[in-house]
């Protein structure tokens, strides 16, 4: 599908021209917009824009261009990756600017872009030219990085609370995936980070100079973003470390009274195992009172090594390691 937004000398929005009443000198500047095109809308790129070849190759590409700038004759290609919500995945948006005119190309639906087209013809500022429509959509993708890093937040202080007493394996599974959630915004948020960097610090958009703020806030955005991501990168690995630390001390608990009931049972096997002896010369088994005297004997073994591990605090590690 193609749609078009044309500005009038007089600020004028016109939406659903044709392209070719798009040369109509009364026509300021306009937006052409490309989303899932057709094979025959994809032949306009080069038979009524002109494009450069490859950058309409990039436009084709079934992989995703990493974000970038290239500079043509009379425009301006740049690659922009919005993100897709809920699974954090870049979807591409190509945009070609020129001084009068904005061509923005993309496979996907892109929520982002419907905002921006229909702010339009209430925005004074989008008026003004494709430039501060570059700036806009630009602005309007950053923007919508921010509501999933924020959950992110939220997120981990509900597995570091633990509220619902979830089991340990299962608080370490959602942070495993929310690190890979992570991970993948990552990848998307960097690469855009270094495209604003250079538009910023290039010596070749130098007609962005009016602009140079408002592109600047856009990167300040994206270096919070950043900066975000990496602080809850740290603050996961350490509830990561807690958690682990948790499981492996109820595991030498558990290790622990284990081996103080081996223990135990350690004497006493030794005991039957002499008296289960098949021989025949054996005084103690033709004693009438031998079988209590056993079961006393073990029974009081057993109790002593009890009380002994107890004093010991082997069966109560935590209160053991309060008291060194």
């Amino acid at each position: 599908m193609i749609r078009t937004c044309a500005i009038t000398s007089n600020h004028e929005v016109n939406f659903n021209l044709k392209l070719t009443e798009l040369n109509d000198p009364d026509i300021q500047w306009y937006w052409v917009d490309f989303s899932n095109p057709t094979n025959k809308e994809i032949e306009l790129l080069s038979k009524h824009f002109h494009f450069h070849p490859l950058a309409i190759e990039d436009c084709l590409d079934d992989f995703n261009q990493r974000p970038k700038m290239d500079f043509y004759e009379n425009y301006q290609f740049l690659v922009i990756h919005a993100l897709k919500q809920k699974v954090f995945t870049a979807v591409e948006l190509d945009m070609f600017v020129g001084e009068k005119w904005i061509v923005t190309f993309h496979k996907e639906d892109m929520p982002e872009l419907e905002k921006v087209w229909g702010e339009i013809p209430a925005n004074k500022m989008l008026k003004q030219g494709p430039f501060f429509l570059m700036h806009r959509i630009i602005d309007r993708i950053v923007d919508e990085f921010f509501p999933p890093v924020y959950k992110m937040e939220s997120d981990l202080g509900v597995i570091e609370d633990n509220t619902d007493n979830e089991t340990i394996n299962d608080l370490m599974d959602q942070l495993f995936d929310l690190r890979t959630d992570m991970s993948r915004l990552r990848r998307t948020i960097l690469p855009m980070r270094d495209l604003l960097y250079r538009m910023i610090s290039s010596e070749r958009l130098n007609y962005l100079k009016d602009q140079h703020l408002y592109f600047n806030d856009v990167y300040d955005h994206l270096l919070k973003l950043t900066e975000m991501l990496e602080s809850y990168r740290d603050f996961s690995s350490d509830i990561r470390d807690s958690y682990l630390s948790v499981n492996s001390n109820n595991m030498n608990s558990t290790m622990m009274t284990l081996t103080v009931i081996t223990t135990i049972f350690m004497p006493l096997t030794f005991i039957v195992g002499v008296y289960g002896m098949n021989f025949e010369n054996m005084p103690e088994l033709a004693w009438h009172y031998g079988y209590f005297l056993i079961l006393g004997l073990m029974g009081g073994i057993a109790l002593m090594m009890f009380l002994y591990f107890v004093k010991k605090g082997w069966l109560n590690p935590r209160k053991k390691s309060r008291k060194n």
